[in-house]
């Protein structure tokens, strides 16, 4: 493959991942706004914490969307898990931007909005898996890293897109207008743009790797195969995307309402710090991926999860009495820096465990159950825990699963010398 065919194949890997994964955060960017239409009780954070269940349970979708892609990835493709995970993004969004309120149609609308996440958990469950899979596979032996780092490029790309159209709305409209329906908009952009993936996937080459699968006629892994034939494999995935998905999604989905509910900051200012920061991070993907490249992925995942484990209290703790913005910048960005040496190399780590005829699912499940237990309630645990007046346990409770990752990694070997990925 040539650089411009690789390059070509990984912004169509990609380019889907970024639309599912800006549908998927634009729920969180604009939660700010249609908590209370949605949730009309409580005090605002009694509706912020009801929001972020609803959240939540569209991550015990994603373990069922990783499950039956996964699969769909290693029997049919991992192009046509890729178009199918697009039009259930397009579905889940525009369902979200047309619902009424409850004052309109009452407890239907929690209800519509707790199936339209659904949607978009299988969705992006299934998209993640097949994504990494193919990205991984068609990096290139000697590039891996950098080129399979552009999983999360994208990733938070979709997180910062959202972010960015909401910055856009609030600058352009009033403050009753975003509340009343400026938080629709995102929900009817990421439909449109579910729609644009779907046309440039459909377009792209399937993976040399998936495609000697075909050819060699291996069978492709079943379910119980990842528990009989590959338990170590399967527990690393579990234990490292753990750690890593509970910081990742503390500090960026949760840390916009941190910023607002726990810090101070106006809503306007908490989504300009929060942008800031995860440009940032998207940009330092690509070369912490070189990095892994040059000087292995074990070394790299052992420094992040080491260091995260031991500043992640004493940051959120600085966070939330920062009192200035940059304070709080710096601080947000540093510790989504030092996270980088999880996020680039996320994706290629776990495709390189697994041979081809079980890559997608293997890559896909144990990640999705992860993170339905970490990432997924994340938001929900800390909202639970200020609502009880100890958010600083919280803080431990974190630290405690960024530990497990820690010692996951020192049990693992460097997926990078042992990789099972064997095409260039």
């Amino acid at each position: 493959m040539t650089n411009f065919e690789r390059v070509k194949a990984i912004m169509a890997g990609s380019i889907g991942n970024l639309v599912e994964w800006y549908g998927w955060y634009a729920y969180s960017a604009a939660a700010l706004y249609f908590a209370p239409i949605f949730f009309p009780g409580g005090t605002y954070t009694e509706q912020l914490l009801q929001t972020a269940g609803v959240f939540a349970v569209g991550f015990f979708a994603r373990p069922l969307g990783a499950w039956l892609m996964g699969l769909y990835a290693d029997r049919v493709g991992r192009r046509p898990a890729l178009l199918v995970s697009n039009i259930l993004m397009c579905v889940g969004s525009l369902s979200i931007a047309v619902t009424p309120g409850a004052a309109s149609i009452g407890v239907w609308a929690a209800v519509i909005l707790v199936m339209s996440r659904i949607v978009q958990g299988l969705a992006t469950g299934g998209q993640y898996g097949a994504s990494a899979t193919y990205m991984s596979e068609v990096a290139g032996k000697h590039h891996r890293g950098f080129w399979s780092s552009f999983a999360y490029v994208t990733l938070i790309g979709g997180l910062l897109l959202a972010q960015v159209v909401l910055i856009i709305l609030q600058l352009s409209l009033s403050k009753s207008a975003m509340a009343d329906w400026g938080w629709r908009v995102p929900f009817v952009f990421g439909a449109l743009l579910a729609v644009v993936a779907y046309w440039m996937q459909n377009r792209m080459e399937e993976s040399t790797s998936f495609k000697k699968l075909k050819v060699d006629k291996v069978a492709a892994a079943k379910t119980s195969h990842l528990w009989t034939q590959f338990p170590r494999e399967t527990l690393t995935v579990i234990g490292l995307s753990a750690g890593g998905n509970m910081i990742f999604y503390i500090t960026t989905t949760y840390m916009q309402k941190y910023l607002v509910n726990t810090a101070g900051f106006s809503k306007d200012v908490g989504t300009q710090i929060s942008a800031a920061a995860l440009f940032v991070f998207m940009i330092a993907q690509p070369l912490v991926g070189w990095l892994s490249d040059k000087y292995g992925r074990k070394p790299m995942l052992m420094g992040t999860f080491g260091i995260l484990t031991v500043i992640t209290y004493p940051v959120m703790a600085a966070i939330g009495t920062a009192g200035t913005a940059m304070m709080a910048f710096l601080l947000i960005t540093g510790t989504l820096i030092i996270q980088s040496g999880y996020t680039s190399i996320s994706a290629v780590v776990k495709a390189e465990m697994f041979p081809a005829h079980a890559r997608g699912l293997g890559v896909s499940l144990p990640y999705a159950i992860s993170n339905c237990i970490f990432g997924g309630t994340a938001e929900y645990v800390a909202l639970w825990f200020k609502q009880a007046g100890h958010e600083s346990a919280f803080y431990i409770y974190a630290s405690a699963v960024l530990a497990i990752s820690f010692f996951t990694v020192m049990s693992m070997r460097d997926s990078q010398r042992y990789s099972r990925i064997a095409e260039d």
